[in-house]
């Protein structure tokens, strides 16, 4: 079984997510965010509340940035937790996440 992740759009313009991004439900992840963010005018993407992150939930987050940019969406993330921060640091893509 696929561990959990969970989306909040409680927040207005915030699209919150919570739980675990990793191998295992990465492209699940990636496809339930985008289509959040395609059909509810979420511009900001909150972090603040993975517990664990992997190389592919990172690679989810930035897929999900580039194909809100390329539907002429910009989704501003925040709340990125430390060991994200780290992992995208030593990756080299933490500016494409700014």
């Amino acid at each position: 079984m696929a561990p959990d992740f969970r989306l909040d759009t409680g927040t207005p313009a915030t699209l919150g997510v919570s739980g675990v991004l990793s191998f295992d439900n990465a492209a699940a992840a990636w496809q339930a965010i985008r289509s959040a963010l395609a059909s509810g005018g979420a511009t900001q993407l909150d972090l603040s509340g993975v517990s664990h992150c992997d190389s592919a939930g990172l690679a989810c987050v930035l897929a999900v940035i580039a194909d809100a940019g390329r539907h002429g969406q910009e989704v501003q993330v925040t709340g990125m937790p430390a060991g994200m921060r780290a992992l995208a640091q030593v990756c080299e893509v933490d500016r494409l996440l700014s």
